[in-house]
């Protein structure tokens, strides 16, 4: 573990959020005695003028940003216009400002969302431009993707370190569970305890469950950023993830298995798959910055459960 971190001021953006937690924490564990994170009841960081103001009022010397508008694919396609104005608008200004201030040092998180629809499996970072994204999540992967034209361009010019990285879906404790929102693995777990706590017969998934997903732990995410944030100064995109894939379909036979739930699950294939597959390829971040996945899926699944049947309202 580097030193790095000990004697900077670093902020995180979405720091009070899911991944956020896993960062912060790890940024404790590495030494780090300044970790500031913008709440967003007192920065709206949409906003020029809030932008300006917490980077006068924290003075960092890094920024890894995590902040987010973000969701599942009923909440993408429920709002394309508001998560595309608002990831751009956060992570351009944001990495302007920054430019503007000489700060040290700019982590970016974009999306696996960025890739396109029909991509060559498992996913290496040169096809990233090789098409357009699947559409139920294409605003939110576009503008998320513009951070890393900015990111290469302002390298190119103004010599600024900015650092682009490439998360796949993530998942663990502390996830959103909320089903306006909620992302597979929480939405799936939520559904299944909820079934077999009400002696419910069946669930009903979105789609067809023959599309694949690749997820990480929030924990290894929150390690592969902080790495990157350590060792990696170029601007080169570098995916994020485990190198896995799994089916929705056995996804959603492995929660029902580890919650408990005996019913039927059930497919609504009126509703969409979204992107065929997703699987990264992992190979540029174990080269570049020595990340690799650590928490196997199914004690990854268990803890996520374990944490929102302890957490749930009741």
């Amino acid at each position: 573990m580097s030193s790095f971190f000990e004697n900077r001021r670093v902020v995180v953006t979405g720091g009070a959020g899911f991944l956020g937690g896993f960062v912060t924490e790890g940024l404790k564990k590495r030494g780090c005695k300044d970790i500031l994170v913008p709440k967003v009841e007192d920065y709206d960081l949409v906003e020029i003028n809030d932008i300006v103001r917490m980077y006068d009022e924290m003075k960092p010397d890094v920024v890894i940003h995590l902040a987010a508008a973000v969701g599942g694919i009923g909440a993408n396609r429920r709002h394309p216009g508001e998560f595309f104005y608002k990831n751009l608008m956060m992570g351009v200004q944001l990495i302007e400002q920054a430019r503007l201030r000489g700060i040290e040092k700019f982590v970016a998180l974009g999306t696996v969302c960025a890739y396109p629809k029909f991509t060559t499996v498992p996913f290496r970072e040169d096809e990233v431009w090789n098409g357009y994204p699947e559409e139920t999540n294409a605003p939110y992967g576009l503008a998320k993707k513009m951070l890393l034209v900015q990111s290469q361009s302002y390298r190119d010019e103004y010599g600024f370190n900015s650092i682009f990285l490439l998360p796949v879906n993530l998942y663990g404790p502390g996830d959103n569970f909320d089903p306006e929102s909620s992302h597979v693995i929480p939405a799936l777990i939520r559904k299944c305890a909820e079934a077999r706590e009400s002696g419910a017969g069946h669930i009903v998934c979105w789609g067809t469950g023959k599309v694949s997903r690749e997820f990480l732990y929030a924990g290894d995410a929150a390690e592969g950023i902080m790495l990157a944030a350590e060792h990696y100064n170029s601007s080169e995109p570098v995916n994020i993830g485990a190198g896995f894939e799994i089916t929705i379909k056995d996804l959603a036979e492995k929660i029902a298995r580890l919650t408990g739930f005996t019913g039927e699950i059930r497919w609504d294939s009126s509703q969409p798959d979204g992107q065929p597959r997703r699987c990264l390829d992992v190979s540029r971040a174990k080269e570049y910055f020595g990340f690799e996945a650590k928490m196997s899926f199914d004690e990854g699944l268990k803890a996520t459960i374990d944490w929102y049947v302890a957490n749930k309202k009741r």
